[in-house]
Formats: structure tokens, sequence, C-alpha cells
């Protein structure tokens, strides 16, 4: 059995968690959480007594971070998150980890440390090849390639939002028709609203959304799953997208299996049929046989595991 401790670096709230590790598997014994306000020895300070005394409590020697890049993890410093305030951009978190509970720590961004989550304790468990894709407010990938995690040269692999799948769509990652466009909750919002757009009469389910400026893809996902039409179209077009850009993913990397969160994880029903007839017509037969696609297995605290698994890594 081995203890150790998870920070998770959040926008909105920064949390703590005590993780147990026994024969593969892991369990988060205790956490905390706190607003994250704009400087981080403030926001860390909050946490700092429950961490001690975990400490003391377990023994526990290693400590994981997970937070939104760009970061530098060889040297553990927070770049500049657009999520985080100035405050944050060029803290040395990992020494700070260190020098304030002598812990051993490691940063990665959350797309790497959830992969490496998905990978070592959920979906993803026993494969050597494996594609995690957060598909939430934004699109990011972590690559689990040849049985180890891949970073890229300084950090930016797996930046898989960025891809232009059209050349005209909703806007993500700062480009129109762009991967994250398509598949993301900000971007099937997005989406919906151009598609209302272009009908005749705002569809009626947009309506009693209160108009396009207050479309939610969580909304839009109720709305679809009772059966509005409108609802559906959109889903079906970012399911057809998501097949063009996992096509891409499969033919590049050759993975045994893709597991995505988010979005996906809550209405993947909505999103399989009309990306399984893309990705059919799109991706090599060969390397889509050998792969598996489902959604992420650790559900809505993933973050809270990932920041663990980062330390168990």
């Amino acid at each position: 059995m081995k203890y150790c401790i998870g920070f998770d670096i959040g926008g909105t709230k920064c949390a703590v968690s005590l993780g147990e590790i026994a024969d593969g598997n892991i369990r988060i014994v205790a956490r905390e959480e706190t607003p994250t306000v704009d400087s981080p020895q403030k926001t860390l300070g909050v946490l700092a007594p429950h961490v001690k005394k975990w400490i003391e409590q377990t023994g526990a020697t290693t400590a994981g971070i997970s937070c939104g890049g760009p970061l530098n993890s060889e040297t553990g410093v927070i770049v500049c998150p657009p999520n985080l305030a100035k405050g944050w951009h060029g803290f040395a978190i990992v020494d700070y980890v260190k020098n304030e509970f002598g812990l051993s720590a490691k940063l990665q961004n959350d797309a790497n440390a959830c992969a490496v989550a998905e990978w070592k304790f959920g979906a993803g468990k026993g494969t050597r090849n494996m594609i995690f894709f957060t598909f939430g407010t934004g699109l990011g990938a972590g690559l689990i390639l040849d049985g180890k995690l891949y970073s890229g040269t300084n950090d930016n692999a797996g930046e898989a939002g960025h891809i232009r799948l059209a050349k005209n769509g909703p806007i993500g990652f700062g480009k129109h028709g762009s991967f994250e466009g398509f598949c993301s909750g900000g971007g099937i919002a997005r989406l919906a609203q151009e598609m209302a757009l272009r009908c005749k009469k705002i569809p009626d389910c947009i309506e009693k959304m209160g108009g396009v400026t207050a479309i939610t893809t969580k909304k839009l996902s109720e709305a679809a799953k009772a059966g509005d039409p409108f609802a559906k179209r959109v889903f079906e077009k970012s399911g057809e997208m998501l097949g063009k850009g996992l096509a891409i993913m499969i033919d590049v990397l050759n993975p045994e299996k893709i597991v995505l969160g988010g979005v996906f994880m809550r209405s993947s029903e909505l999103l399989i049929p009309s990306m399984q007839k893309v990705l059919e017509r799109e991706a090599l037969w060969a390397s889509l046989a050998v792969c598996e696609i489902v959604p992420a297995k650790l559900s809505e605290n993933i973050g809270d595991v990932a920041a663990l698994a980062v330390a168990d890594a």
C-alpha cells in the first residue's frame, strides 16, 4: 500500500486529495478544495494544513500536480494558462510543494494527467497505446505511446483541438472549423448557434432555452435525449466531425484504445452513430479494426485521480 498527495489546479477551484494505491487500484481517502484566487501562495496556503496532517498520518512522500497548460513539466513551472490569473503565471509550483511539504513532486498538464489516470486506473488499463481526449470546455489529448506518456519536445504534444477539420465552422482554440470547435462543450454550443441562425425559424428547443445566446451543451444534450430533432442534428454533426478527427489520430498513431471524457462520457449515445459512419469511411481499416473507442471510466472525479496518478507515474 502506498499513499500520495494530489494537487488539482483549476481556474475556479484548487483541490488536494490523499490517495491510497494498492494492487493497481486507487482510492481517494480524503479531499479538500478551495476557490482559486490570484495568489498561488494564498490559495495553496488554505489547503496546506490538510496536506501536512495527511503527511503526518500516512508518511506520504510523493505528490502529483495536474494543471492546465502551457507549463514546463521538466522545471515544474506553470507558464501562462489562460484559465489562471496572472499571479499564477511563472509560479514554480514543484519547488513550492517540495519546500513547503518536503514532498517529491511532479507536474503535468491536465490532459496528460488524465491520460495517465485512465491508463493506470481507468478505461485504458492494460493498454500499451492509448489516446485520452478531454472533450470538456476544450479538446486536449494525452498520448500514451509504447507504454509511456508522450509529451513532445516542449510539452505541447496532444493539442489535437487545434487541428482544422473544416474551412468554416465554430471557433475553438482560436481557429474556425477546428477539432475543438466541433467537439467540445463550448464548441457544440457555438455549433448549435450557427445552425439555429441558419434555420428559417428558431428551433423550439432553442426558444425554450431563452434564444441562441442562452444555448448550453448541457441543455442541448437534454433536449436531444428527449427526442428534439434539432438538438439531435447538432450532436449528429459533432459526431461526424469527431469521427473525422479520430480517423486522423487512428491513422497516424494506431492506438488500441481511445478514451473520451467530458461530453462524450455523458452523451456518447448521441455521438457514436454518426461518428462510427465517418470512421468506417475515413480511417484505415486495419488500424480501426484494432482500436476500441470508449468513454472515460473515472467519471467526474477524474481530476483528483489524475493528480494522484502523476505522483505514482
